[in-house]
């Protein structure tokens, strides 16, 4: 069967990497594709961004399954088009994927659920935002309720970063971020203490599978320093999630969700990522909620999925996840982010790669940020490449991943020095 994979990032390339191994697949395109899936041989770029395009083009080629990465498509309704034309897609619908469109939308949605997450309010008035920060005190968090690929979000530690994150969502509206119905629109809520870990399932509309769990870090810098990104690194298993918040997650969080969305008329379909937040009594609050699988969380989960990924989807789309079970690599995954200079607010672009190896072993280079001109790779994003790898523990995993990014360069790259430090610190 021919497979289409819709995306140019990591997670893109991990997704397309993996397809490509079943021995069900006669083909992988991917839509648009990066320097990595470019020059993967298993694997060939679709040069078409535009859904309705994409979606003439599946039809014309048959594609019997399409897979969406990102979640701009699945905001835009590309399920719904595709669906509409007979064609198979995992992913939620335009309404489903209101879940990380709109904060707003799914901050009501567990409020009125009963799922556990942080006291908030939502402004549309700069005034009564400044109001509220300052009756609430910092720390705070404040969030532009739109799509900001991982950057609409800062964690105030004081009253004037607070007020100048309002300022920069509302008044500047300089993320380009607005709100389905139009406007600028803020969630400001509690500050949570405690670990965050990634919680992804795949859903049918009725059935949950779990995925292996994943730990990510958001801050630019080493010990979580430094603003805000789509993501520096990312390992699994992660060790915070116990076997009883596992359960607790599945429980509170996960199966109130798609029993609430079946209540509400939008069954949900696709892949559904819960940030959590854990506190050191195990008990959990829900960060956010993202539509499609996390990036770079994506890259070591897949490294350790040993199950037919083109199978679980096939299962997936077919209301069969009652009967399926994932196969695991009982090893560590991790990967470690090499970003562009100026990211995350203002990446560079067309720098060489260079140093990029051939063969490896238990290791895999995902490229995110890249494209390939006249043979070369470039850097043409936030995000450039994601050094992943398997080991026995997270110590080997963080001491390989960094080993085989060594001969790895770019101008002005940035890269943290310790992913998987929770693990290791604990």
């Amino acid at each position: 069967m021919k497979v289409l994979v819709v995306g140019s990032g990591g997670r893109e390339h991990a997704m397309a990497w993996k397809l490509a191994q079943s021995p069900k697949v006669q083909l992988v395109y991917v839509a648009p594709g990066n320097g990595g899936t470019a020059k993967d041989k298993n694997l060939v770029n679709v040069p078409i961004t535009d859904l309705a395009l994409l979606r003439q083009w599946a039809l014309d080629n048959g594609i019997g399954l399409t897979l969406v990465g990102p979640e701009a498509p699945l905001a835009a309704g590309i399920v719904d088009d595709f669906r509409a034309h007979g064609l198979r897609i995992f992913g939620p619908t335009q309404a489903a994927a209101q879940m990380e469109s709109s904060k707003a939308f799914s901050k009501a949605f567990m409020q009125r659920h009963g799922i556990p997450t942080a006291e908030f309010e939502t402004f549309t008035d700069p005034a009564l935002a400044h109001a509220y920060v300052d009756r609430q005190g910092a720390p705070i968090v404040v969030k532009a309720d739109g799509l900001a690929a991982g950057k609409g979000v800062v964690v105030a530690m004081t009253l004037s970063q607070a007020h100048e994150a309002i300022d920069f969502m509302l008044l500047d509206n300089t993320l380009g971020v607005a709100h389905n119905a139009g406007g600028a629109r803020v969630v400001i809520e509690e500050f949570l203490q405690g670990e965050e870990a990634s919680f992804m399932v795949l859903c049918d509309g009725k059935n949950v599978a779990a995925l292996a769990t994943s730990q990510d870090h958001k801050r630019l810098l080493d010990g979580d320093e430094g603003p805000n990104t789509g993501g520096m690194g990312a390992y699994s298993p992660a060790p915070v999630v116990t076997a009883e918040v596992h359960a607790r997650a599945m429980r509170e969080v996960i199966l109130p969700t798609i029993r609430g969305m079946e209540k509400d008329g939008i069954p949900y379909t696709g892949f559904l990522y819960a940030g959590l937040m854990i506190d050191p009594q195990g008990r959990i609050k829900t960060l956010e909620f993202n539509c499609r699988m996390g990036d770079p969380e994506t890259q070591p989960i897949l490294m350790r999925l040993k199950s037919d990924l083109f199978e679980v989807l096939m299962a997936a789309t077919g209301e069969g996840l009652n009967q399926l079970e994932m196969e695991w690599d009982r090893r560590v995954a991790l990967g470690v982010v090499m970003a562009a200079a100026g990211y995350p607010l203002d990446p560079r672009k067309g720098d060489a790669v260079t140093g990029l190896p051939k063969d490896l072993n238990d290791a895999m280079v995902f490229h995110a940020g890249t494209t390939e001109k006249d043979g070369q790779i470039l850097t043409s994003g936030g995000r450039v490449l994601c050094v992943t790898v398997l080991a026995d523990s997270v110590k080997q995993a963080q001491q390989k991943a960094y080993q085989e990014a060594i001969p790895i360069a770019f101008e002005g790259m940035q890269m943290r020095q310790d992913i998987g430090y929770r693990a290791i610190k604990n």
